[in-house]
């Protein structure tokens, strides 16, 4: 999981919950319109490839951390299924400082059974990851495919363990 804790220092401010850094740091919890979607961004849930992290899980896990929800917009199990915890253009809450301006998709694993750091997606979540990228891409045909890790000044992870850009298909 990500390992930001809160209290978070944000724009020189102390956000001690995900409201308060939605609606005193960033501003609301829309973004300003279709446009200002700038990245559609990949990440992985860091968890044992042999281990289940099921929604509620993950749920629980990011209500510890303060946020009122699951930060990411869409999630993907390893089966494939898919479920949307934010709206479009609701502010998400998944990597600070592109929350106002990115959707966040999180596949489950992304580590080995020992912790490594691994691409651990299953051939249903290859397949949905694409289907829903292509979806994304027609509705915010502006915005850019990116892994967590790869964006300038994002956390310094391995998120989402796997080379997006060499993907080549989004």
């Amino acid at each position: 999981m990500i390992d930001e804790q809160f209290p978070i220092v944000a724009g020189g401010e102390t956000a001690f919950f995900e409201t308060q850094l939605l609606s005193s740091v960033e501003g609301g919890t829309l973004m300003a319109g279709p446009d200002s979607v700038r990245f559609l961004v990949v990440h992985c849930s860091a968890t044992r490839c042999d281990r289940p992290y099921p929604v509620e899980r993950l749920l629980a896990d990011h209500r510890a951390r303060g946020f009122r929800t699951i930060g990411y917009h869409f999630y993907i199990r390893r089966d494939g299924t898919l479920t949307q915890h934010r709206q479009l253009l609701e502010v998400g809450a998944h990597a600070r400082p592109y929350n106002r301006c990115s959707i966040g998709i999180c596949y489950e694993g992304g580590l080995d059974p020992l912790g490594r750091p691994a691409d651990t997606r299953t051939t249903a979540q290859r397949e949905r990851l694409r289907e829903l990228l292509g979806l994304l891409r027609r509705l915010f045909p502006q915005a850019v495919v990116a892994g967590h890790r790869d964006l300038p000044g994002a956390s310094p992870k391995a998120c989402p363990c796997f080379d997006v850009g060499a993907e080549g298909i989004f």
